[in-house]
């Protein structure tokens, strides 16, 4: 069993990001900007968004965190979208999810102008990718494929199950997962009214597990020699931590990591990596490969 270390990988491609913005600099160019909406003080949000301003001063780019409370109206949301969209220094943004309950999330980002959308989230970015077309993709899946292939984890022609079936991660990893520039696997995406679920899983080469529940994927789902990728992150109480809690993935790790090739750890595997797409996605806002 081999541990996939999404930190080294990030640490490895945020130092190619960077001196790809020293020479874009050298040369006169514009220093990326990335911009964060973050709404209230959800623990897990406020970590995210920490990690990303760090991610940025590693990458060479500027940064701006715009806070708002919980009780923010939807219309002030709107309004700082509408500023931020017309803001010529700023490459492209986010708005940290979850959202209060009182706003619609899908229309805040719907009001993202989709060249600035470096989440991927806007309806014009998850309908191009599908099809092939140049357009930023969901941080997470993204950061996925270039961290098997760093590793030399064959994908084509694979048996891939993906469990969950979410808009940010399930829908858009089974779509990269199946496309033959990037996955080329045989995927399956299993969710909570999957009847046959576990038999999937066993039948699986590569497991990608973002169903949202803690240690949901035990030993017995799993074939000897299967990839699992864990993309959930839950905080557990744990009396035993300063926090309070401990991290848990959606994979029950030390029963599943000796019957495996290669599997992330939970801190510390897909998260890093989700951040330095958003890296990747921004610094190509910044030099408009996507949309003049």
């Amino acid at each position: 069993m081999q541990l996939i270390d999404g930190k080294l990988t990030a640490a490895t491609i945020k130092s190619e990001i960077a001196e790809e913005v020293k020479q874009i600099m050298a040369h006169g160019g514009k220093q990326p900007h990335l911009a964060a909406v973050l709404v209230g003080h959800d623990g897990g949000s406020e970590t995210y968004v920490k990690n990303k301003v760090l991610a940025c001063e590693a990458c060479g780019f500027k940064s701006t965190l715009i806070r708002y409370e919980d009780d923010v109206t939807e219309d002030e949301l709107l309004a700082c979208v509408d500023r931020l969209n017309r803001n010529g220094d700023v490459d492209g943004f986010i708005v940290q999810l979850p959202l209060p309950k009182h706003i619609d999330e899908q229309k805040i980002i719907e009001a993202i102008d989709y060249r600035k959308d470096v989440d991927g989230f806007h309806p014009v970015n998850v309908g191009r990718m599908p099809i092939g077309l140049p357009c930023f993709i969901s941080s997470t899946p993204l950061g996925t494929l270039p961290r098997l292939k760093r590793y030399g984890i064959e994908t084509s022609g694979k048996k891939c199950v993906i469990l969950g079936r979410s808009n940010i991660v399930g829908k858009p990893m089974a779509q990269l997962m199946m496309q033959k520039q990037y996955g080329d696997a045989t995927v399956t995406v299993c969710h909570s009214r999957s009847k046959t679920l576990k038999d999937e899983c066993r039948e699986a080469d590569i497991i990608i597990a973002a169903i949202g529940q803690p240690e949901f994927v035990t030993a017995d789902m799993v074939k000897p020699g299967a990839v699992i990728i864990d993309v959930g992150t839950t905080r557990v109480p744990d009396a035993s931590r300063k926090s309070g809690y401990r991290l848990t993935g959606d994979v029950k790790f030390d029963e599943v990591a000796p019957k495996c090739s290669f599997i992330t750890p939970v801190p510390g595997g897909v998260g890093p990596m989700t951040i330095c797409s958003l890296m990747k996605n921004t610094l190509a806002a910044g030099k408009h490969e996507y949309y003049k």
